[in-house]
């Protein structure tokens, strides 16, 4: 809206008022009109060009000197409106240096002015209006400038709030598919076992893997915002801490060895340490089943004080070397999302019974 102002409304405001000042110059008119023809000739063609910086600057002076000659000697002349009208029209498209240049030269010719008919009172208030206006047409500029740079950040925040959204919701379908998956196909596998020996066990473990996946598939619509109860305005709830019992019996239940200490109150956790706790122990379990299928796993959690500690340690052979997986990384950032912090790697010594180095997972959360 102002490059528009700028290139149309000001060469036009410059030109009437080189019209009005011919009519109103002391010059015989047909010199004065000539003049005015002059300056709107220039102002016109600089307005078509869209010239800026010093580019501006160079006609914008040789259309004031067309000005001066118009009305030189008298202050009652509205042809030094033009003086304003060029000085906002410089401060609006053109950085500093050129704004503070074409403003000095307008303010010397109207002080030269002056002093040439120091009788003449009305040369204060034109250095005064261009003075003005160029302050306040580079003051426009500055906060046209600084809307733009405010409306780019709000465009970049919100692009980054929406991939990490994104990356939010990748980590969460990660952690319950993958542990919906591995849990479903030790329980799918043990049915297999023994189906022929034991039918009623494979029956069990059958509708156990099939209440798992509807579990899975609740916590996949909860966490995307699409599973809501018959209530209006409730949504599936995402699992907290003291879920984590009821975790490690579906782990059990599949066939695993898992061994679970908690230490402390873990409703003091809140929702959000809560689900990360949770997230954190779901995924480093089902990396135990995946890498070290049959090997006793133990999950301690502690809360003290206000901060949590949760430490998943499995045995057998680990390959150090590997590089991070998606799930590791994935537990790092619940860790550091909420404040706290994880390592994860293999043990210097047995702390499973199995006589492998072993691994640790362990992710300590601050209040």
């Amino acid at each position: 809206m102002a490059d528009r102002a700028a290139r149309v409304i000001a060469p036009t405001m410059l030109a009437l008022f080189a019209v009005v000042g011919a009519v109103m110059g002391h010059r015989s008119l047909p010199v004065g009109l000539v003049l005015a023809a002059s300056v709107t000739v220039i102002a016109a063609a600089t307005a078509w060009r869209g010239l800026v910086e010093w580019r501006l600057a160079v006609p914008l002076l040789v259309a004031a000197a067309g000005l001066v000659a118009i009305g030189h000697g008298n202050s009652a002349n509205l042809v030094w409106m033009g003086f304003c009208v060029a000085a906002g029209w410089v401060a609006l498209v053109s950085t500093l240096p050129a704004t503070l240049t074409v403003g000095g030269v307008l303010g010397l010719t109207l002080v030269s002015e002056w002093a040439q008919q120091t009788e003449e009172p009305g040369w204060a208030a034109w250095i005064t209006g261009t003075t003005f206006t160029l302050v306040a047409c580079i003051f426009a500029r500055r906060l046209r400038e600084t809307v733009r740079q405010l409306e780019a950040a709000q465009h970049q925040l919100a692009e980054r709030s929406r991939a990490e959204e994104r990356t939010r919701i990748a980590g969460e379908m990660h952690d319950v598919i993958g542990h919906a998956l591995t849990v479903s196909l030790l329980h799918i596998s043990g049915a297999r076992l023994a189906l022929d020996e034991d039918p009623d066990e494979a029956r069990r473990a059958l509708a156990e893997a099939e209440r798992l996946s509807r579990s899975s598939l609740e916590e996949v619509r909860a966490t995307v915002g699409l599973m809501r109860t018959d209530a209006p305005g409730e949504r599936a709830p995402l699992p907290v801490a003291t879920d984590i019992g009821r975790l490690v019996d579906s782990f059990r239940s599949a066939g695993t060895e898992v061994d679970l200490t908690v230490t402390g109150d873990l409703e003091e956790l809140g929702p959000t340490r809560g689900l990360a706790a949770y997230r954190i122990v779901q995924e480093a379990l089902t990396n135990a089943v995946k890498h070290a299928p049959g090997e006793r796993v133990t999950v301690a959690v502690t809360v003290e004080s206000g901060t949590a500690t949760v430490a998943v340690r499995n045995g057998g052979d680990v390959d150090a070397s590997a590089p991070l997986g998606n799930g590791l990384l994935g537990m790092r950032d619940r860790a550091e999302g909420v404040g706290g912090r994880l390592r994860a790697g293999a043990e210097q010594r047995p702390s499973t019974g199995s006589g492998g180095p072993g691994w640790l997972v362990e992710a300590v959360l601050p209040s």
